[in-house]
């Protein structure tokens, strides 16, 4: 299997461009330039494009047509979670619309008190959707990879701003396990990807869409040993300029007799099986993740 580095495409240059778009010109004029950037990685991203592929092909067993246009879609898609992180960072002008569906189910956890950790995918765009959170009133941390190159990550900051949670970054030494804990014990929100790992990682492995597929440990051991509601949470685009977000019913796993990590991570593929059918072009892993 190939394994993830936990880095981000793209470059100082790539990014300027397209950050010196936004501001003068507007999102649609980058949309338009995004067409031929997209096709660039469509045509010369040998490697993602086989992953997404073999995903589109073999997995949601769409024809060789239909997979082809899907796979052109899927850089596009990819593109445009960039180009509007950047736009809600930034304060930039915008024409974006949202609904939230499930919404209530988040407020219940703050509401609650004891935090909450939310588990999502890389579908869709979730920094978008939590960087809008901020009206739950709460503190929210993503836990992620620290995988960006250290340059490229500070002009991006540089140019929008920190990020408006609070970063959790994935180590060697486990301590952001700590972090998360005491990010819960303050009653706080926090978001961990939970379809990613790196070489190294303890996995699980779940039917996902036909095949096995191995997921990381970390996400669903926590899940089932903390006192706290665990909700699965994603932010789909749905056309140019509306998204929508969806949040299940907080669950305290513990709680329930026989919920062990695999019960819990047999839900998440089921949600996230949902999420991926409804929307196929917006699910970016790009390594292989099935382990035929």
């Amino acid at each position: 299997m190939a394994a993830w580095e936990g880095k981000s495409k793209g470059n100082k240059l790539g990014y300027g461009i397209f950050i010196a778009l936004l501001k003068y010109a507007g999102v649609l004029p980058a949309y338009i330039l995004l067409v031929f950037v997209a096709g660039y990685y469509y045509l010369f991203s040998w490697k993602s494009s086989r992953a997404i592929w073999y995903y589109f092909r073999k997995r949601l067993n769409f024809s060789f047509f239909k997979s082809l246009l899907k796979l052109y879609s899927n850089y596009y898609w990819f593109g445009q979670a960039i180009i509007d992180r950047i736009v809600m960072m930034a304060g930039i002008s915008n024409r974006f619309t949202f609904n939230f569906d499930g919404e209530a189910h988040l407020h219940e956890m703050v509401r609650r008190g004891k935090g909450g950790l939310l588990l999502s995918a890389h579908i869709g765009n979730w920094e978008i959707a939590g960087h809008l959170l901020k009206r739950l009133q709460t503190k929210i941390n993503i836990v992620m990879f620290d995988g960006e190159h250290e340059q490229l990550k500070q002009y991006l900051e540089n140019t929008t701003g920190q990020r408006n949670a609070n970063i959790i970054v994935i180590k060697n030494d486990l301590s952001h396990i700590y972090e998360i804990i005491e990010a819960l014990n303050k009653s706080e929100l926090v978001c961990m990807h939970s379809d990613r790992f790196l070489p190294g990682n303890k996995t699980f492995d779940a039917m996902f869409l036909g095949e096995k597929a191995r997921f990381p440990q970390g996400p669903f051991l926590l899940a089932s040993k903390l006192e706290v509601p665990v909700s699965f949470v994603f932010a789909l685009k749905e056309t140019l300029y509306h998204y929508h977000f969806f949040a299940t019913k907080g669950v305290i796993y513990k709680n329930i007799s026989g919920n062990t990590p695999q019960h819990i991570l047999n839900a998440f593929t089921e949600a996230m099986t949902e999420k991926v059918k409804a929307y196929p072009s917006q699910w970016f892993n790009y390594y292989n993740f099935w382990r035929a």
